[in-house]
C-alpha cells in the first residue's frame, strides 16, 4: 500500500478536481501492472493498472488508495465495472471514498461480485495523501497552503519594496516544486498591479505544470488570471490544492478567515530590521489566542535556508 500511495503522489495537482490515486497489481509474487491517475482525472489509477496487467489480474490482488468508484461517468465506466470484469481475487483498499456518489457503493458493489475486500489500511496516511480532495468534498473547498519566505526577523521585502531574493536557490526550487503541486496559486491584487507576478513553474521538466493563477481582491484580473473578492469565495476555484503566496494583507486574510490548513515558512539566515511584515493583522483579541492553532509537522534544511512546515491542528 505504502508503494500505491508514493504512485498516487505522481498525479498531485494534474488530475483537476479528481482525487489522485494509485494502484498496484499483484500476482503470484510479482507486480503485474501499476497506475495512478491521469492528468485531467483520466484514466483512473485502476484502470491504468488493469490495462497494464491484462490477463494477468485474473485471481490477483489488487491494492489501491482510495474506493474505486462506482457511479457512472461519460468518460468511462466506473473502477468497480472494470475490476469485476478483471476477475481478481481480492482487493485492498486504504480508504473510503467521501465522494457520496461512491462512498461505501464501490466495495459493496466488489463484494457483490464476489470479490474479497478488505479496507482501512494505511487509512491515516491515504487521507494525508489525497487532503485536497477530501477537503474539496468534505469542505467544499480546497485544502490551502499559505507560503512564505522571510528573514529572521520576519520581513518578506526591505521597506522600500525590494524583495529580490530572500530566499537561497535551493528553497526557491522547492517552493516551485510545491507550485506544480498545486492546481491554483494566489496572489492580492496590489501584487498582481505592482509585481506583474508569472507565478509560472520554472523547474527543468516540470513548466508544463504551472498552475492556474488567482486574484484576490477588486478590480478586473489579467488575461489568463481568474479573480475571487475574498477567501470565503475558495469554493468556486473547485479545485484540491490552492497555494497562497501573498502578500501581508493576502496571508492575513487567509489565517484570519481560519481557512489555512498548511503554512510552509522558508526563513532565510538574514535580518532586515525595519522591513515590511510576512503578515498583517489577523484579528487575534488577545496573545493567548495565538497558541494551539498550529503543529510543527516537518522542518528541513534547504541550502542555508530553513523550512518549516505547520499544519492547522486538530483543536481547531
Amino acid at each position: 500500500m505504502a508503494a500505491a500511495l508514493a504512485l498516487g503522489e505522481r498525479g498531485v495537482g494534474r488530475t483537476g478536481n479528481n482525487p489522485s490515486v494509485g494502484c498496484i497489481v499483484i500476482n503470484d509474487g510479482k507486480v503485474v501492472g501499476r497506475g495512478w491517475t491521469q492528468p485531467g482525472g483520466r484514466p483512473h489509477a485502476e484502470a491504468m493498472a488493469l490495462e497494464q496487467a491484462g490477463e494477468a489480474a485474473r485471481g490477483a490482488t489488487v491494492y489501491v488508495t482510495l474506493e474505486p468508484c462506482a457511479h457512472l461517468s461519460e468518460r468511462g465506466s466506473s473502477c468497480s465495472d472494470l475490476l469485476i470484469a478483471a476477475k481478481p481475487k481480492q482487493i485492498i483498499v486504504a480508504l473510503e471514498d467521501p465522494d457520496p456518489r461512491t462512498k461505501g457503493k464501490g466495495m459493496a458493489k466488489l463484494c457483490a461480485a464476489g470479490i474479497v475486500v478488505t479496507s482501512d489500511i494505511m487509512a491515516s496516511e491515504a487521507r494525508t495523501a489525497l487532503e485536497g480532495f477530501i477537503s474539496r468534498i468534505e469542505c467544499k473547498r480546497p485544502f490551502v497552503t499559505l507560503k512564505l519566505a522571510t528573514s529572521l526577523d520576519g520581513a518578506i521585502a526591505m521597506a522600500d519594496g525590494s524583495s529580490r531574493w530572500i530566499s537561497g536557490d535551493a528553497a526557491r526550487a522547492h517552493a516551485h516544486v510545491e507550485r506544480a503541486r498545486s492546481d491554483a496559486i494566489l496572489v492580492g491584487a496590489g501584487t498582481v498591479r505592482a509585481d506583474a507576478p508569472k507565478l509560472d513553474v520554472r523547474l527543468r521538466g516540470l513548466t508544463d505544470r504551472s498552475p492556474r493563477r488567482v486574484m484576490l481582491g477588486s478590480g478586473e484580473a489579467p488575461d489568463g488570471w481568474e479573480r475571487i473578492a475574498t477567501p470565503a469565495e475558495i469554493g468556486l476555484l473547485d479545485c484540491n490544492y490552492l497555494l497562497v503566496e501573498g502578500g501581508a494583507i493576502t496571508a492575513a486574510s487567509f489565517l484570519k478567515a481560519n481557512l489555512v490548513d498548511r503554512l510552509m515558512l522558508y526563513r532565510a539566515p538574514i535580518l532586515i530590521g525595519s522591513g515590511k511584515p510576512c503578515i498583517g493583522d489577523i484579528g487575534l483579541a488577545c496573545l493567548n489566542d495565538a497558541h494551539g492553532r498550529l503543529r510543527l509537522a516537518d522542518t528541513r534544511k534547504l541550502g542555508s535556508d530553513r523550512l518549516d512546515v505547520y499544519e492547522k491542528s486538530e483543536l481547531e
